[in-house]
């Protein structure tokens, strides 16, 4: 089946605001759909040719942080955000956007993730830390949003958890302290669909704590 025809032409800015527009992508005559998206005109998915489709960077990096003690033993690391189209402090692992700097490194993953880690826990990732690309593009809600993110593991080897903090804070972003999961625990919430607090959680938790107790990242 072919694909709609949707182009730079029938894509119309309806609303554009500092961190989030609104086109209206026009695919047939009178027929209308509606994407939210963090890119410009010329950025947005939508248009894009299947080539630039499968090359392209994804907006952010969503990171499943992986602390090992010495004794072997490990936990997933997480932490409470405030996300404001939930009114809540949702259960949720290290995350952001890919800004310019990093999409000119070359390894911008590796470099969003990074810097993303050390801002939101603290953590200052060392070269005998494994940091790897689990996935390198994810859509969260493709029925309404181009938004994606990069999936990025990094496996820290650490035992004094002094180190941890969340002053790195930057604009609207609101933490409220850590969660660190066992492979039991990261069970339970899966099972649960809750955090300890009753709360539910994102897609991008949900990956990171199946991820987790799946093994894989061993």
């Amino acid at each position: 089946m072919m694909k709609p025809d949707i182009n730079k032409e029938n894509a119309v800015l309806k609303f554009d605001g500092r961190f989030v527009r609104l086109f209206d992508l026009q695919y047939a005559e009178g027929k209308h759909y509606f994407d939210a998206t963090r890119r410009d005109a010329d950025n947005i998915i939508a248009v894009k040719s299947d080539e630039e489709f499968k090359n392209m960077l994804p907006d952010a990096v969503s990171c499943f942080v992986i602390l090992k003690k010495k004794d072997g033993t490990a936990g997933l690391l997480l932490s409470y955000e405030y996300r404001y189209p939930t009114g809540q402090f949702l259960l949720s692992p290290p995350a952001g956007l890919i800004d310019r700097e990093d999409a000119l490194n070359a390894d911008p993953l590796r470099k969003a993730a990074e810097r993303e880690i050390f801002e939101e826990t603290g953590l200052k990732l060392k070269p005998t830390d494994r940091v790897f690309t689990v996935n390198p593009l994810v859509f969260s809600t493709p029925g309404l949003t181009d938004e994606c993110n990069a999936l990025v593991c990094a496996v820290v080897e650490i035992d004094d958890l002094s180190v941890l903090n969340q002053k790195g804070a930057e604009g609207t972003e609101l933490f409220d302290g850590f969660e660190i999961v066992d492979e039991d625990g990261a069970r339970a919430i899966i099972k649960d669909g809750r955090d300890k607090n009753g709360r539910f959680y994102s897609l991008y938790t949900w990956a990171a704590l199946m991820y987790f107790v799946s093994g894989m990242w061993k």
